[in-house]
């Protein structure tokens, strides 16, 4: 059985891959200078999250207004593992803060956001089991930005590609072209400051 709450990855021994959905001159800036640059705004939040299939729900197949391109982007692993070691949950947990004030003096602090959502099949039902987003702000906005990523890649077409197959109950066939995410190794101490359960 699939743990409860587990980061799953299409990952190497050195990156990760994490999905973004932005506006068409988002996205072009971005993937002409391999990086985030204006109109993006580095004081926003920014979440980036390893679920291919997630991002699909999340940007109706890349179709609402503002999310129409897709960006799978490569990152360091070394970065996104700071990212979650300097992660607090967006929710009071009992089990990881002796209090409601505790946990919200940790969301101040924090550059990171941690949010367990309901993981989505290929037809974007709800799986009993959830997948990570990560809400980068501040200081881990600029490191994700200026050092971390190490790669971007337009992944617009082929979400409509799999969208389309959808559509036509040929599930087998979309499956095929979604990225394989598999359990992320993640070392303890991490694990347990996100709530991770496998």
């Amino acid at each position: 059985m699939e743990p409860l709450r587990r980061v799953r990855a299409a990952f190497d021994d050195r990156t990760l891959v994490v999905y973004q959905a932005y506006p068409v001159e988002i996205a072009e800036a971005a993937l002409a200078a391999g990086t985030f640059v204006a109109p993006f705004k580095r004081e926003r939040m920014t979440w980036i999250k390893p679920s291919f299939r997630w991002m699909m729900y999340r940007s109706g197949w890349a179709g609402k207004a503002g999310q129409e391109r897709v960006l799978a982007v490569r990152i360091d692993r070394e970065g996104f593992e700071w990212a979650l070691a300097h992660a607090c949950l967006s929710h009071h947990d009992r089990e990881r803060h002796a209090s409601a004030a505790q946990w919200k003096n940790s969301l101040r602090q924090s550059p990171v956001r941690i949010q367990w959502d309901p993981e989505r099949s290929t037809r974007l039902g709800a799986l009993p089991h959830r997948a990570i987003q990560v809400g980068l702000t501040g200081e881990a906005v600029g490191r994700y930005v200026d050092r971390w990523i190490t790669g971007l890649e337009d992944v617009t077409e082929r979400a409509h590609r799999v969208h389309a197959l959808v559509r036509e109950g040929r599930l087998a066939e979309a499956d095929a072209l979604i990225p394989a995410e598999r359990p992320y190794p993640l070392p303890e101490a991490i694990a347990e400051r996100i709530g991770a359960t496998g």
